[in-house]
């Protein structure tokens, strides 16, 4: 029989349920932070910022940053980061077309997703409008199109007699569409609405649609595989890391004497986070100082608690895969549930160096969290992560750490359940011990 799921595992595998695009996963984090009394701050409005006071700020409704401030003036900071989009389809604004009698959806690719995983499955519409309701006020919404799937068909092997030998090739333009319905195409010439307003107005009482963020999603569930050991979901890079950066936060909810507490769950790293709401953007920086401007720190000052601080960027790696050995590191080849992942690249495309290395390796041995080394291999590139961005406009000591996963990119990803409680278990350390700090000397 399965192992029980411990709670949590089953909360990582509610929010990743409830999380089917970045919008979702910020609106979700900020009512989990509400239920911690986290007040919530307005870019646009004039900052009080108190002493052990905990809030949050959002921006674009796709991005936050949360914070715990010290009982007393901070003389360190720590910052745990994260990432809410993952690689997708976003459905382009003159979207539908027909084929014949087949209503189209096009698409474009967000990210870089692994392209034949998303063939022939259910696939559900979520994201963000803005639309006109009816006294024809400009609003704007989160939805979630879960009952009225689409699906991108894949070619007939009767068809495509040599793709099991050849491989599948799909041009990103012409294979893509996603198929929505079966309609009269003289029906839907005459139609006043769009397909997608149709279905929008279904849960939205709206007069017009004018304009979306919609991308398509996977509607399987997450679930447990094995006797329970691994996990299997769509946004697991980087949900989870998102969730182990939330539960950290709110296990050590209770301002500390003199440390500021932050955590970043930024949009747009899939795409290189060059977005106002990415972590390549301002927000951080403006973040911080608006948070210490209001508590009286001087120009000198801030620059100081710059040099005491740490950043600690969360996002997964790839675990050993059972059939494609050849392609890891061979003295670096990391395993699910066999401990968190300290990810080190010699042209920082992670920011690891040797302090922040053994910053994080102090702590897990100190608290018996175990812990493995990733490098790429030299003749692959590695990928890269917010790491490398905050530390370049911050110049604050960066550490990248996360846990291992297969089939990362793909819509249906996997990972260790007991790497996933480790995390979360190493970054409430962090933010309960300041003592370990990184300095810039």
């Amino acid at each position: 029989m399965p192992n029980k799921k411990p709670a949590e595992i089953q909360d990582l595998m509610h929010f990743l349920d409830r999380c089917p695009t970045a919008w979702h996963a910020v609106e979700e984090i900020a009512k989990r932070l509400k239920t911690l009394k986290f007040e919530e701050l307005q870019e646009g409005d004039a900052w009080k910022i108190k002493p052990g006071g905990a809030y949050f700020v959002r921006r674009n409704g796709s991005t936050l940053g949360a914070f715990v401030v010290p009982k007393r003036s901070p003389k360190s900071m720590r910052i745990l980061g994260s990432h809410t989009d993952s690689p997708s389809f976003k459905i382009k604004p003159k979207a539908e077309f027909l084929k014949e009698n087949m209503l189209m959806l096009g698409v474009e690719i967000y990210g870089g997703p692994l392209l034949t995983s998303w063939l022939n499955r259910d696939l559900g519409i979520a994201g963000r409008i803005v639309y006109r309701d009816q006294k024809k006020r400009t609003q704007e919404a989160l939805v979630n199109l879960d009952s009225t799937p689409v699906v991108i068909p894949q070619l007939a092997i009767h068809l495509d007699r040599n793709v099991n030998e050849n491989g599948l090739i799909l041009n990103k333009q012409e294979h893509l569409a996603a198929l929505a319905g079966l309609v009269d195409p003289e029906k839907f010439k005459k139609s006043k609405q769009s397909f997608l307003e149709t279905l929008l107005s279904e849960q939205i009482p709206m007069h017009s649609l004018l304009g979306h963020d919609l991308f398509l999603y996977p509607l399987e569930k997450a679930r447990l595989l094995g006797q329970g050991e691994m996990i299997s979901s769509y946004r697991i890079d980087n949900l989870g890391g998102a969730h182990a950066v939330l539960q950290g936060l709110s296990q050590s909810r209770q301002p500390h004497d003199e440390m500021l507490k932050m955590a970043l769950f930024w949009d747009n790293e899939e795409i290189g986070s060059g977005t106002a709401q990415g972590a390549g953007s301002p927000f951080l920086s403006t973040l911080l100082e608006r948070i210490t401007i209001s508590l009286n720190f001087s120009r000198d000052d801030y620059f100081r608690l710059l040099s005491s601080s740490l950043c600690v960027s969360v996002d997964l790696t790839h675990a050993l895969h059972p059939n494609y050995a050849e392609k890891h590191e061979p003295r670096h080849q990391v395993l699910m549930n066999a401990g968190i992942v300290i990810k080190s690249n010699a042209q920082y495309r992670y920011a690891t160096d040797a302090r922040t290395f053994g910053l994080i390796a102090g702590v897990c041995q100190d608290h018996k969290i175990p812990y493995q080394q990733f490098v790429s291999r030299n003749d692959l590139s590695s990928g890269t992560t917010i790491g490398p961005i905050a530390a370049h406009l911050l110049g604050i000591p960066t550490v990248d750490i996360g846990y291992a996963q297969l089939s990362m990119h793909s819509c249906r990803e996997v990972i260790g359940s007991k790497d996933h409680e480790a995390l979360s278990t190493l970054l409430e350390k962090l933010l309960e011990n300041p003592s370990d700090h990184a300095r810039n000397r």
